[in-house]
């Protein structure tokens, strides 16, 4: 029982420490090994594309995305807009196609979704419609760099890239202490993409702002998203999914914990099949440096919620053995002291607050898995009002 508990302790340990710390440092050092490679890019590159906007009930947003997507910097003839409405109830729908009439020099088209089956379904259902080769996704609330779709379509420089993420932009990183903490955590995580990118593929993107070729379009089950399951999928069948963070998205973090914890119980909502969605994964011979991307910045992640468990009981029932495993719990007592310290104190220190939002991030994963096993996780959500 004793070589269990210590197997168990020092295996679910591994997976928290590489998770948040082994990993970026060994990428970091991997990252200087290939310092000469650079993501390519071609600015005569300017084929016709769509720009999707999925919306459901975004009628305090939707005017201005349009307009943000009138204004970028790209011939207007090559630009084709669609907006994907899953069953908006509201004003959406009335919004776009006033607009629409407004400017019928625009290649401006509403795709209404009759059942609402969340983002994806609404991408699948839309993409169908389209004609054009390349298909740029954004969301209703994320305002797009003028340079945008440019900076997307230039990094499409070989057959063999089937996906650009661009890089969101957090613009109320003061407004508070969540939203200065999900802005920290989404810097670091971006460096990382960078990274991945540049040496073979990344292992996520961001809804914000991305692009794909038409023809290589997936239909994925609604309750996947295309941030996680796209990169993925690419990297399986041998193409990459790159990174141009010189394609900006601009758009706010939630501001309050209510919405980022519903966010990231959101993002959690296909977590247990995330940890290894496919087997092939880890061949690493055919898939090079993917494996070892997708464990250190997926797997172990994905992983965190059961880890903190185990290493905390396995812990708890090895205090008799040594001073060491009593320090250990000491530790661990004393990290999730500072969140409790938080809550209680509602002081906005640096450090309490990046605890405070790492225990409330493993939160958000209990209830995700909780979701899933008692088929509570759906394909769509109630926005975050902080964001818009």
């Amino acid at each position: 029982m004793e070589s269990i508990m210590k197997v168990l302790f020092f295996l679910s340990g591994f997976v928290i420490v590489w998770a948040m710390i082994g990993y970026p440092l060994s990428l970091n050092i991997i990252g200087k090994l290939y310092g000469n490679r650079k993501v390519l890019k071609d600015y005569s590159h300017q084929p016709n594309v769509t720009v999707m906007v999925v919306a459901h009930n975004e009628e305090k947003v939707i005017f201005k995305k349009l307009q943000n997507l009138l204004s970028l910097n790209y011939p207007k003839e090559k630009i084709d807009i669609l907006v994907a409405s899953d069953n908006s109830t509201d004003r959406t729908n009335e919004i776009v196609i006033k607009f629409i009439q407004e400017h019928p020099d625009r290649e401006i088209r509403l795709c209404e979704i009759k059942a609402r089956k969340g983002k994806t379904n609404a991408q699948n259902e839309a993409q169908k419609t389209v004609t054009t080769e390349y298909l740029v996704m954004t969301d209703a609330n994320s305002i797009m760099d003028k340079e945008s779709i440019k900076e997307l379509m230039s990094a499409f420089t070989s057959d063999d890239i089937a996906y650009v993420s661009g890089r969101l932009s957090l613009i109320n990183q003061a407004s508070s202490d969540v939203s200065n903490a999900e802005a920290s955590y989404w810097d670091s995580d971006v460096a990382l993409r960078e990274i991945e990118g540049r040496i073979q593929t990344i292992t996520a993107g961001n809804g914000a702002l991305y692009a794909c070729r038409t023809k290589d379009y997936y239909d994925f089950n609604p309750i996947q998203c295309h941030d996680s399951a796209m990169p993925s999928l690419y990297a399986l069948q041998g193409k990459r999914a790159i990174a141009n963070h010189d394609a900006i998205a601009y758009e706010k973090a939630g501001e309050v914990i209510e919405d980022e914890f519903g966010r990231k119980v959101r993002m959690n909502r296909n977590l247990l099949k995330h940890i290894l969605p496919d087997l092939r994964i880890l061949n690493i011979y055919k898939y090079k440096w993917f494996p070892y991307f997708y464990f250190g910045h997926r797997t172990c992640r994905y992983l965190l919620w059961i880890s903190h468990l185990i290493v905390l009981v396995s812990n708890i029932l090895l205090i008799p053995e040594s001073w060491f495993y009593m320090m250990t719990f000491l530790g661990q007592a004393l990290f999730y002291s500072l969140a409790v310290v938080k809550v209680v104190t509602k002081n906005n220190n640096k450090l309490l607050t990046l605890v405070y939002y790492y225990c409330v991030t493993i939160s958000a994963q209990w209830v995700g898995v909780f979701n899933i096993l008692t088929g509570r996780a759906k394909p769509f959500w109630e926005k975050a009002e902080t964001t818009r």
